[in-house]
């Protein structure tokens, strides 16, 4: 890189560092969660993981998490960092980017993905369109590159100021990205506690297969948590 495409990305990054720096907070949230799972790999499989997130002027909102899961003979750590910035204030569109690790040692497993996608999400129905661009490697091999669409859609059947019902499908999350034929469909509540406080309880069943027309019962899970927003 050059002397002068050096000064010009320094000036650049310093320009950006400014202005979101001169952005007031809007939002924060920190969220707590246990999930157990039964699937046809590892039998009986459990997690806890925590999310936080800030949003600064409703228009740029920053989320990161970690997780970590264990199974018999396995351990699964994963974590998030991404991205989202809402460009329009009438209109619930937003474009992000994702980094996701997924990691299992005793297999010397390492997953890296990098996710963009754009979502439109308003309060009866939503959907999220992606690409993951994935690293895959076991036992210090080289890491295999593959790319796979990305799809996330929602309906809320129930709307009101203390409860949310709703549906969901996709094959991705804030911790995992899937191949297209592993998707979930779930339940989905929200129930606010108070100004701060809402309780998550989710409902999920895994398929697999259905790049092949042959989807089949993967497993099923639940999550439960609580969210705090300030």
């Amino acid at each position: 890189m050059t002397l002068k495409l050096r000064i010009f990305f320094s000036f650049l990054l310093i320009f950006s560092l400014q202005n979101i720096f001169a952005l007031e907070i809007t939002e924060k949230e920190i969220e707590g969660y246990i999930r157990g799972e039964y699937n046809r790999t590892f039998n009986y499989y459990g997690d806890i993981s925590v999310i936080g997130s800030v949003a600064l002027d409703n228009l740029i909102k920053f989320r990161g998490g970690v997780a970590l899961g264990k199974a018999e003979g396995m351990t699964d750590i994963a974590a998030f960092t991404g991205v989202g910035y809402s460009p329009f204030l009438k209109v619930p569109l937003s474009f992000s980017l994702y980094y996701i690790y997924n990691g299992i040692p005793e297999f010397e497993n390492n997953i890296h993905s990098i996710l963009p996608f754009i979502s439109y999400n308003a309060k009866w129905a939503g959907i999220s369109v992606g690409v993951n661009f994935r690293f895959t490697s076991f036992f210090d091999e080289i890491a295999q590159f593959d790319s796979v669409l990305t799809l996330y859609v929602y309906v809320n059947l129930v709307v009101i100021e203390t409860l949310q019902i709703g549906l969901s499908a996709g094959n991705f999350n804030d911790f995992h990205a899937k191949n297209i034929s592993a998707y979930s469909l779930a339940v989905n509540s929200l129930i606010k506690l108070d100004e701060r406080w809402t309780a998550v309880i989710d409902l999920e069943l895994m398929q697999t297969g259905g790049g092949g027309l042959s989807s089949t019962l993967y497993g099923i899970a639940w999550r439960g948590g609580v969210k705090f927003s300030w």
